[in-house]
């Protein structure tokens, strides 16, 4: 009984102590307007012209709460208690406020009534690159830079590069994105968005327009407003393009506003936040239609390229998905290969090491007609798997302007690796004579163990030579 009672007074001690613990961290609310929605007549702003240009107006917040979010109407958006909006366009412009608390938001709107176009405001040279001014009756009209790399692209709101994601040219093809028409038309600063029924949209964001909720990027049926405007404005030393009425350039992420980071009378660089993810911020490559890029070709040359993967290199690989150490104790001095020191080669286990290669990308087109066979020693242990793929040794000669593209218009050796040659050291030619009048090349890559191979492996190599 004695020891009953000891442990019931202690354990409802110690239920006492997580109360008071758990009292004493609670929050004291010292400020109201935190904790408390405000009322609909509470939410109130103020709309003043400024001294110099009747066209800007300071808004300014009179409502209790802690963030201010501003809808200026004509596309662009703010947030702060005193905030400046630009009119260049004579008209009727809905402001809306919309005042966050701990206890929900609540908006309000007033219209802002500019009586004239102020030309002034239109004189920056980012409204004639894109519009082709007021002569041009038509506008310009972009479209997506499919061809290049980062035509798409991501990276941390934090950066103005996409760090995380860069699209490969044409990768993606028929998902609706680019058959898109974007026209910018000085003329009331009409924004013509021409979708041709679909519009590919950010799988986070893609619900705002019916699309599905998922985790891929679909590509949704959807008819674009016809009555939105544009605008170039200036903020902290940067420009941005504004849409009005929800308006956006081709890829759907829920916003309005895009940062202008180049622009010439052909191409612009474009970046942009994401609604539905504030830590990212994605970007765009666009180019005038019809404007097609003028092909700098590298020059043709002779390659004469050699590494013992020990000391003496003329160039440097890439090693992509793989494992590469250089130098490398040699496995088995035989005969063929006495070397002290090879190249070390592992393939990774998973989808991305079937496809592990090193690579090299040359300032030069390999002259084939001169030289055009590439010769190198592999090492075979008979340890690795190829119950699933037969052992190979390819090399692969691509365009590397093609992007992720290159292996559609490769020529690519393939030498299989018999079990009598496992554990030893084999000397192997690919000849590229047959392909010498081919001036398209670049790129050399280099596969051990065989594509496609879903386990592991090591192997060596040494002595590469293209000469």
């Amino acid at each position: 009984m004695k020891l009953n009672y000891i442990i019931k007074q202690s354990a409802g001690f110690f239920a006492l102590l997580i109360l008071l613990s758990f009292t004493a961290c609670k929050k004291e609310n010292t400020n109201k307007d935190l904790g408390a929605m405000p009322t609909a007549d509470q939410v109130k702003f103020s709309v003043t012209p400024t001294a110099t240009n009747a066209n800007i107006v300071t808004l300014v917040n009179q409502s209790p709460g802690f963030k201010a979010l501003w809808d200026f109407g004509n596309g662009a958006t703010a947030d702060g208690n005193t905030v400046n909006a630009a009119y260049p366009l004579a008209g009727t412009y809905t402001v809306k406020l919309t005042i966050v608390t701990d206890g929900g938001s609540v908006s309000s709107t007033k219209s802002v009534v500019i009586a004239a176009t102020n030309p002034a405001m239109l004189t920056d040279p980012a409204f004639t690159t894109l519009s082709g001014g007021l002569s041009n009756a038509t506008g310009f009209t972009w479209v997506i830079d499919q061809t290049q790399p980062g035509h798409l692209g991501v990276g941390p709101s934090t950066s103005q590069t996409p760090d995380w994601y860069q699209a490969g040219p044409d990768e993606k093809n028929g998902l609706g994105f680019y058959d898109d028409e974007m026209t910018f038309n000085m003329n009331a600063l009409k924004y013509t968005y021409k979708n041709n029924g679909t519009t590919f949209a950010n799988a986070s964001n893609a619900t705002a327009i019916g699309g599905p909720a998922g985790s891929s990027d679909p590509t949704v049926n959807y008819t674009p407003p016809t009555n939105l405007t544009w605008l170039v404005t200036e903020s902290n030393g940067a420009k941005y393009i504004t849409i009005s009425g929800g308006g956006f350039i081709s890829y759907y992420l829920g916003v309005s506003q895009y940062q202008i980071l180049s622009l010439n009378d052909n191409e612009m660089w474009l970046r942009c936040l994401d609604k539905a993810n504030a830590g990212n911020a994605w970007y765009l490559k666009l180019i005038k239609k019809g404007y097609v890029r003028p092909i700098v070709q590298k020059p043709l040359q002779a390659a004469n390229l050699t590494d013992d993967f020990q000391a003496t290199a003329n160039f440097t690989w890439t090693a992509e998905n793989i494992d590469f150490t250089k130098p490398y104790d040699n496995p088995a001095k035989f005969p063929v290969n006495t070397s002290t020191k090879v190249g070390y080669y592992e393939k990774r286990t998973g989808g991305d090491g079937q496809y592990g290669n090193l690579n090299v990308t040359f300032p030069y087109r390999f002259d084939l007609s001169t030289k055009n066979k590439i010769r190198l020693k592999v090492f075979f242990p008979s340890g690795n798997d190829f119950t699933k793929v037969a052992p190979t040794v390819s090399v692969k000669l691509q365009n590397s302007l093609l992007g992720g593209n290159a292996y559609t218009t490769q020529a690519e050796i393939v030498k299989p690796i018999t079990a009598l040659q496992y554990n030893t050291w084999i000397q192997l030619e690919f000849d590229y004579s047959g392909i010498s009048a081919q001036t398209v090349f670049d790129k050399i890559v280099v596969q051990l163990g065989g594509e496609g191979h879903p386990n592991p492996g090591i192997f060596y190599l040494d002595d590469f030579e293209f000469k």
